[in-house]
């Protein structure tokens, strides 16, 4: 009589024991139990994305975007008052040219550098950001100086015009500084399959966070370029702060910290000194 029920009961006990086994492989990590029926890319994530990333193809990132925010940002420097130019107006662009234009001959493409082609894109960027730091320090001072009887100093409009490019440029700098460091380079992320599968990535964009099998304008293989960069420089002098795109890393906060601070000084202080002067 007590048969089929200890039949029941033992294979009750048995359903059980697997139940509490498998809810257990899901605790440590060791995967779903195979009743679920979960696919093993819900099981990991990353599974699709390989670590070490062989044989990916390479994407070319050229150098003329970023040379021509060099440019751009030499330009504005040079069309700065006299007073506001560290040395003579021909230093800085001299300087920057003798690093930008070989470099834009013997490496148009970021994907075939050499080590020594990135510390000089890196000095570049590095004499840009003295040079605009340098101008942003004399025009505060020129600002809020009392200038000495017959020196005139510069007009409201005039400072308004210089805050301007001084913030402008500033925004092409950090670009730069962006597009150089994330991912450790651009030739570091043309080895990568995607953004989402750099493993070294200091930002995260919109773009590494939305999957492309639901959103169809994602491309599954999209890459920031020094546009995505430009705009991330952008939206952070302007609201102080980081927008849509999160930096991950120390440096690249300290980076969005510093360019944020110098807008801040541009904007805050210098534009309504020159308003107060009109």
């Amino acid at each position: 009589m007590f048969d089929p029920l200890i039949a029941i009961s033992g294979t009750l006990s048995a359903r059980f024991l697997r139940t509490l086994d498998a809810s257990d492989g899901v605790a440590s990590g060791r995967g779903f139990p195979p009743r679920l029926g979960i696919p093993d890319a819900m099981e990991r994530p990353n599974a699709s994305e390989p670590r070490a990333r062989p044989n990916a193809e390479a994407i070319d990132e050229p150098r003329w975007h970023a040379s021509l925010a060099a440019i751009g940002a030499l330009i504005l420097y040079v069309l700065l008052p006299q007073r506001l130019v560290f040395g003579p107006a021909w230093f800085a662009p001299i300087v920057v040219l003798a690093v930008l234009v070989p470099l834009s001959i013997f490496a148009p493409d970021r994907d075939d550098e050499t080590k020594l082609h990135r510390i000089a894109s890196i000095v570049s960027i590095v004499l840009l950001n003295i040079f605009n730091v340098l101008s942003v320090i004399l025009l505060v001072i020129d600002a809020f100086s009392h200038h000495p009887k017959g020196v005139a100093g510069i007009t409201g409009q005039r400072l308004l015009l210089s805050g301007a490019q001084i913030w402008t440029t500033n925004v092409l700098v950090y670009a730069l500084w962006f597009w150089e460091v994330d991912g450790g380079g651009p030739w570091q992320r043309s080895r990568a399959r995607s953004a989402a599968a750099d493993l070294k990535a200091s930002f995260l964009f919109p773009q590494m966070m939305v999957d492309a099998q639901r959103v169809r304008c994602v491309d599954p293989h999209w890459k920031p370029l020094f546009l995505d960069y430009l705009y991330v420089a952008f939206t952070n002098a302007l609201a102080f702060s980081p927008t849509d795109t999160m930096p991950i890393t120390r440096a690249a906060k300290m980076l969005m910290l510093v360019e944020a601070s110098i807008s801040f000084v541009t904007i805050a202080l210098v534009v309504s000194r020159a308003i107060n002067v009109i």
